[in-house]
């Protein structure tokens, strides 16, 4: 009877650690992407 109360819980917690995921992902590739130009600014 108790495992019926928290699995709604855990699957939001589990969500919204993966949307945190995606972010952070997305994240890392735009400053990947900007040092990228930098570089390429510098280099030229």
């Amino acid at each position: 009877m108790k495992t019926s109360v928290f699995t709604p819980l855990v699957l939001v917690v589990c969500a919204f650690a993966l949307a945190a995921c995606a972010n952070t992902v997305r994240g890392v590739g735009k400053d990947v992407k900007d040092t990228g130009r930098a570089v390429q600014q510098t280099i030229e």
